[in-house]
């Protein structure tokens, strides 16, 4: 079992790194974070990302009790491999992150100009004396945390990582997954949540989607040549 839990740890670790580095979410994170309080930006996606591994991790886990475990493992490793061969086409295809970080600062551009009007009115002096009174739950679920979960949680729903996160979680130790993907997406989130902008300008797409592919590949021939657990 301490094996079977440090497996799934890495595992998810590192797909989950691999695969939110640059990912939509990456970039709105880093421009919330850019008009925002940080704290809020990343309490906000942080606890929806927790939220949606949790969930996913909860899905895999029910996955072997509901269809034999040698199903679910074969489609694990089918996932692997898919996902793998989708990484390495779009690492081989794509020319960068610019396109997608131009679709994401114009969706949140939208929903920002009108809020930024509001905004003015109110003077820094008035905005802090309101914040003062406000009780420590109010503050907390602000509607820039609410924005950022939301954001964030249906931006990753039906996402990649959240689909091999259900099929690792299916032929893993749940608990190792949930660890690896929280730790994971905390790295990340913060890492965008500081300077994600001029990081991913930093880091080629390219290569992070190549990694990916090769690493899922790896997970799938290991999967493959695994024998069953059989629970």
């Amino acid at each position: 079992m301490g094996f079977s839990l440090f497996e799934g740890f890495t595992k998810s670790l590192a797909m989950t790194v691999l695969s939110e580095i640059g990912d939509k979410t990456f970039f709105a994170a880093a421009i919330l974070a850019m008009r925002h309080p940080r704290r809020l930006v990343l309490s906000g996606c942080l606890g929806a990302l927790i939220v949606m591994t949790v969930l996913s991790v909860l899905v895999g886990w029910a996955a072997p009790n509901l269809i034999p475990r040698k199903w679910t493992h074969h489609m694990t490793t089918l996932l692997f491999f898919g996902f793998g061969i989708w990484s390495l086409w779009e690492g081989f295809t794509e020319e960068g992150d610019s396109e997608e970080l131009a679709e994401v600062e114009a969706k949140l551009n939208a929903d920002f100009k009108p809020s930024t009007a509001a905004t003015k009115t109110v003077s820094k002096a008035d905005d802090d004396l309101k914040k003062q009174r406000r009780p420590f739950l109010t503050q907390f679920f602000s509607p820039i945390f609410l924005k950022a979960f939301s954001i964030t949680f249906f931006g990753e729903w039906g996402d990649k990582s959240q689909i091999a996160t259900i099929g690792l979680a299916a032929d893993q130790n749940p608990y190792g997954v949930v660890l690896g993907g929280i730790i994971g997406h905390a790295l990340c989130t913060t890492a965008a949540v500081l300077g994600g902008k001029s990081l991913a300008s930093q880091i080629s797409e390219k290569m992070v989607a190549l990694s990916g592919g090769i690493l899922f590949l790896v997970f799938g021939v290991q999967s493959f040549l695994s024998a069953v657990e059989e629970s």
